[in-house]
This record gives C-alpha cells, structure tokens and sequence, in this order.
C-alpha cells in the first residue's frame, strides 16, 4: 500500500502546475457535479412518479364520488360515460390505460377497454375491506400498468371499486425526458467549468512559466533578454544606474550605500526609476515576479563588475613583468601560467601545463610546497627568496617567489609570483667578494705575523739540523725525532692557515649545506685571531658541543661573522682612543641552543657601544658612523641579507659607552627520524 501511495507521489511529482490546478479543479467540480445530478435525479423521479400516482388516485376518487348513484341505480350507460370522460380529458388520454368499476363482489360494471376485458385485473389488486385505496403494477395486454383501486361507498357501506390504470411506459417516458433535459444542463456546466478550469489554470502558471524561461536564459548565461513580458512599460536600463557606471560603488540600494553616502536628492534622481523603487500592485505572483526581476537586476549587476574584475587581473596577469603560476596546492601541477613564463624558462605553455612545479626546481620547489601542505589556508602568503630553479636544458637561475593560496577552478592552488635575481645574486656575489679581498688586505699584516710564526720554527728546526750536520754534533734518535716533530707540526699549522685563507677567499656560492655553527666561528677566529691580539683585543669562547645542524653556507656564515667581530674590534679601538690610554679590549663569542630549538651564536664586545638612534640603521646599505674613507657600510648590510636568506634572526643588545651585543639565530635542521 506504501509503495503504491509513494507511486502515486511520484507519477503527481511528474505533472506540470498547470495540469494539477486544472485537473484538481475539474475534478473537484465533477465531483460535486455529478452529487447534485444523483441527488436532484432522485429527488425528482421520485417526485414526478408520486404526483403521477397521486393524480391516479384523485381520478380514481372522483369517478367513485360520482359513479356511486349510478351504480345504486344500475345505470351502466352513465356509468360508462363517466369512465370514458375521465379517461380521454386532455393528456390523461396518453396517461390512463384503462378505468373500469366493479360492484361489491368485484363483478365488472363498465370499463373503457376496448379489448375484451381480461379477467385477471380485478383479482390482481384486490381491494381489503375499509382500505382507502389500493396500488399494484400489472401486465395488461403487454403493457405495464400501476393499477390503482379505491372503493365506491355509499355512506359506510362499500358498494363498488373503482380501478385507474396508469401507463408505466407513459410514466417512464416522463421521467427520461426530465433526466435529459437535466442531464444536459449538467453538461452545459461541465464544458464551462473545463473552459474556465484551464483559463484559470494557464493564468496562474503564466508568470511562473516566463519565470522559468527567464531562468533558463540565466542558466545559459543571457542577462540581456528584455522584462517586457513581467513587466510592461517598466523595463529600466541599467546603464543609467549611477552605481553601475562606476563599479567601484556597489548598488545604493541593494549594498545599503544610500545610508553611508550622504547623497543629495537629486544624486537619486535614476534610482526612482530603478526596478527597486517601482513595486506593482498584484497577487503573491506578481510580487514573486518583481523579486525575481531585482535579484536578475542585482546578479547582472555584480556580474558584469565581476567581469570587469576578471579582465582587469587577466591583463595584470598576462602583462605582468615577472612569470606568474597558478599551482595546485596539493600535487603541485602547473595549472596556468602567463607569457613571461615561456620567456624565462624557454618552455612553450603546451609544455609547462601539467608538468610538476617542483620539476622547475626539485632543490627548493619541494620544501616551498611542502609549506603549504603543511598548514594550508586561503589568508597565508609567503616569501622564498633565492629560490634555485632551471630553464628548459639544464641551465640554472635564481629567483625570488612570492605566492599565497587561491581557489582556481574548484581547487585548491597556489598563485606564484617569481622574480628573476640571478643578475642580482651575482652582483652580490661580486661585492662579497670585493668586501672579502678588502678584508684579506686589512689582515695581511696579522696574517704575515701568523704564517711568520711557524715559518721562524721551522726555519729554527732546519737551521739546528744544519747545525748539527756541520758540526757533526752526536744527535739522538730521540732528538732528532722531536725537532722533525716540530717542524712538521708547525707545516700543518702553515697549511691550516693558508687553507683557511683560500677558503675564505674563495667565491661563495648559494648552495646551503648541513652546517655545525661553530665552524665559521672557528675559521674567523683562525683568521683574524693573531690581528686582533696585534691591536690589544682579545676572544673570550665558549662553543657549546653537539649543537643541531643548520642549513647555511660556510663561506657566507665566515664573512657575517668577520663583519661582527670587524666591527666589534672598531668599536674597542674607538673607546681606547677615546680613553686616551691602552685598553683591554675583548671579544666574547658564544654558541648555544635556545629554547625554542633554534641555534644561537652572540658576540659581545666591550666598545664604544650603539647609540639608540642608530641602532635602528646599521643594517641599512651605505650607512656608516666611521670617518670617510674608513668604510663603505655595506658590511652589515651584507651580513643582514645572508643571515636572512637562512631563515636568521640577528638581534643587537647594549648601551652606549658599555659595548655591544650581536645575537644570531637560525632553525635547526630537522634531522631523519
């Protein structure tokens, strides 16, 4: 039983509105239509058949009223013309089948029966004694016959019977002529209900059906079809909106921006124009249709603004100056890109869309995705400067990438902006360079004074076996042994020197690697350790062992360090001078392990120290506190973008007058569980 409702359910589902309000109605009118007609059938039937008896009887009474003289005086011949008068006056002739009298013992007197009478009747509907009267339906001579029987009395005593017979065909033919005649009203009514049924019907469904088809113009993405057929002699042209013209305004009315500007009256001029101000008077259709026209208005509205939206960053897009990507967050498919890209990587589009964005730069492209796997959000935006990446054969370049998270086409992506630096980067490489060999150049003499000392010793040791070879002096195994020892020692010691100065002069690359944080302090301090003793400063360490890796660069990490303790050693010489006596000067480095897991290196000097106004612009290229020709001011600066393309923090502490304090961190390497 459920499934057959639910059926039905479906098979109403399926019919148009304008068939469920034209057949609900037509039903409903059948319904009541065909109740009246069963109800007003009976009603009259019924009726029609009791008048017709009841006039029976009256005939029947009046003939016995009048017939009972006649029947006392035996008078048949009045008898009988008193029958036949009341048989054939006016239409009765069609009505009454017969009439005939009997006397008390039901003997026949007269009769209008023009056949001999059938012997049967009288028998057939007897009347009881002291019944008013008496009613059977009969078969006479074929013919159905209602037989009505009424006595003849005179006084109390019944001396006759008087019988009317009333033709059934007669009757029926009555009867079917008044079903006609009413069924054919019924009719009438029901072809002017089913007319007016599906007038009704097609008016209702009317708005919606052009509501339908304006949505389905929508849908295909027309918005410029007319309102004409919801709204005649109202169809506003947007173009004269105020809003609409300059997109950077949303709609007055619909953004509420009417209540944030304060707009003269006449600034609304178009706007009591618009589809918004002009309501109809109507049914709950008619206010569904000027709803429906102001939300088609709105979404025009904002659509042709996000058209304008759209081709304004297409062109930003494609006639940027950098290469742009658009990056699936996720597996990291080039999704677009715009033109500058097949410029600077020398791929064709057809080539770069769909390849893998880490196979542009599998050395940095895959931790820069992994960042945003990692903590994906659609706020975040990121910088990766001096990312390594190849063109199409192999040759390499770098660049810096900005990117934050979009949604492209249902997907979640990245947009990467990324700038090519490698004519920078080997700028930069070059002043490095420039600023070490300077440096090697303020340090020979110390380091002459470094390589003289294990050049005198071994000079001494060669000198003494010379000596002994001369003079043939008697040395022992052991002695000779020794003075061997010392002088290789001492070759080491000049090798390990002049190592670490090639080192230091070398031309560094960008290429990081897994780095303990002691060693750069350990080849500075190997450096410049003799120089600075030369000018009366000395290093105080304290190098925590067994720190984590850092990713970093040593030959970059050596010149930021040189740079510190450089300064450092100024600002020492510039406080003894100010003293105007010999001053102790001292240098403490240190190496620890933060709290937050990232490794740390000070260097705490006791200078001249940093005054508070230019702490803040040290770090700034050309800027310098020390006299002309005595520095250019990029040593600081240089430090700061080396330490910050490791992901270094660099934070200075002090007072003026009582040294200086350089802090440096940077993140631990995350070693392979």
């Amino acid at each position: 039983m459920r499934d057959l409702i639910t059926g039905w359910r479906l098979r109403l589902s399926t019919i148009s509105l304008n068939n469920k309000i034209f057949f609900s109605t037509l039903f409903v009118i059948l319904v009541i239509s065909a109740a009246i007609a069963l109800l007003a059938r009976w009603i009259l039937v019924s009726s029609l058949e009791s008048e017709l008896q009841t006039r029976g009887v009256a005939i029947a009474h009046s003939i016995a009223e009048r017939g009972s003289g006649f029947i006392l005086e035996n008078n048949k011949p009045m008898l009988l013309s008193l029958i036949y008068d009341e048989a054939t006056l006016r239409e009765r002739r069609q009505l009454i089948n017969y009439i005939f009298i009997t006397d008390r013992e039901d003997n026949i007197l007269s009769h209008t029966l023009t056949k001999p009478f059938p012997k049967t009747v009288p028998e057939a509907n007897p009347l009881r004694d002291g019944a008013a009267s008496s009613m059977a339906l009969l078969d006479v001579d074929g013919r159905p016959t209602y037989d009505i029987a009424v006595p003849i009395r005179e006084g109390i005593y019944r001396i006759g019977s008087v019988h009317v017979g009333l033709s059934k065909v007669h009757m029926d033919q009555l009867v079917a002529t008044l079903r006609t005649t009413f069924l054919g009203f019924i009719s009438a009514v029901v072809v002017i209900i089913f007319i007016i049924s599906l007038k009704l019907a097609k008016s209702i469904t009317r708005p919606l059906t052009q509501l339908t088809k304006i949505s389905d113009e929508i849908s295909r993405g027309n918005f410029d079809f007319k309102f004409d057929s919801l709204k005649h002699g109202v169809d506003w042209d947007v173009s004269k909106c105020p809003a609409y013209r300059d997109t950077n305004v949303p709609c007055w009315h619909v953004d509420d921006q009417i209540q944030a500007h304060d707009l003269p009256p006449e600034a609304l001029h178009n706007c009591k124009e618009c589809l918004f101000y002009s309501k109809r008077q109507g049914d709950e259709v008619v206010q569904l249709a000027d709803s429906f026209m102001n939300m088609v208005w709105s979404i025009r509205l904002y659509r042709r603004r996000l058209q304008e939206s759209e081709a304004k960053y297409k062109s930003l897009f494609d006639s940027g100056p950098d290469p742009i990507f658009v990056v699936d967050a996720f597996s990291g498919e080039i999704l677009d890109g715009n033109p500058r890209v097949e410029e600077l990587y020398l791929y064709t589009k057809g080539e770069f869309l769909g390849m893998n964005f880490v196979d542009l730069g599998p050395e940095h492209n895959k931790d820069f995705l992994s960042h945003f796997e990692a903590g994906y959000d659609t706020t975040g935006f990121a910088y990766f400067p001096k990312m390594l990446h190849y063109k199409k054969g192999g040759q390499p370049f770098f660049v810096n990438m900005h990117a934050c998270p979009i949604s492209y086409k249902g997907r979640q992506a990245i947009i990467v902006a990324a700038t090519d630096i490698t004519e920078m980067i080997e700028k930069d490489a070059q002043l490095i360079q420039s600023s070490k060999m300077k440096t090697l150049g303020e340090m020979s003499a110390g380091i002459a004074h470094e390589l003289n000392q294990p050049l005198n010793a071994i000079k001494m040791g060669s000198d003494y076996l010379a000596m002994a070879i001369e003079q043939d002096l008697d040395l022992t195994p052991d002695q000779t042994r020794e003075v061997v020892r010392d002088m290789s020692v001492q070759v080491d010691r000049a090798t390990e020197i002049i190592n670490n100065l090639r080192a230091f002069g070398r031309k560094s690359s960008l290429i990081t690697e897994s780095l303990d944080l002691n060693k750069p302090v350990r080849g500075v301090l190997s450096i410049v350790r003799r120089q600075f003793k030369l000018e009366n400063v000395e290093f105080e360490l304290d190098l925590a062992e067994g720190l984590p890796m850092i990713r970093a660069q040593d030959n970059r990490l050596q010149q930021v360090f040189f740079n510190i303790v450089t300064n450092a050693r100024d600002a020492i010489l510039e406080r003894g001078q100010r003293l105007a006596q010999p001053y102790d000067g001292l240098i403490r480095v240190k190496t620890f392990l933060q709290a937050d897991g990232r490794v740390g290196v000070s260097f705490t000097d006791n200078g001249i120290g940093i005054s508070k106004e230019n702490r803040d612009k040290i770090f700034e290229p050309f800027f310098t506190t020390k006299e002309a020709g005595q520095g250019m001011g990029l040593g600081l600066a240089i430090s700061y973008g080396i330490i910050k393309d490791y992901g270094g923090e660099i934070q200075i502490m002090g007072k003026e007058g009582e040294g200086t304090t350089f802090t440096i961190s940077f993140p631990a390497l995350k070693t392979q569980s």
